[in-house]
């Protein structure tokens, strides 16, 4: 599985991308959490979850309870602002 990480949260882990292996159907959530138990980087950049959005395969999800295949690419997106 490709995890892409973009704008503040790419700056917070110091990297655009991971690649991981799962091998059962796990949630985003679940994702996150394994995510978090890498380090400190990864715990304060997915620290407040309400401000991320994600998307599987190119397509925003609207829920972090949405399951997710060893194949399937994931990003994650903090908010965005403009004018």
């Amino acid at each position: 599985m490709k995890i892409f990480y973009f704008a503040k949260i790419k700056e917070i882990i110091g990297k655009n991308e991971d690649i991981i292996n799962i091998d059962k159907q796990m949630t985003v959530g679940d994702i996150v959490k394994m995510l978090k138990l890498i380090d400190e980087s990864y715990e304060l950049a997915f620290k407040d979850l309400k401000n991320i959005k994600c998307s599987i395969n190119c397509n925003y999800i609207n829920s972090f309870q949405t399951k997710v295949k060893n194949n399937d690419e994931i990003a994650f997106f903090p908010p965005v602002t403009g004018g």
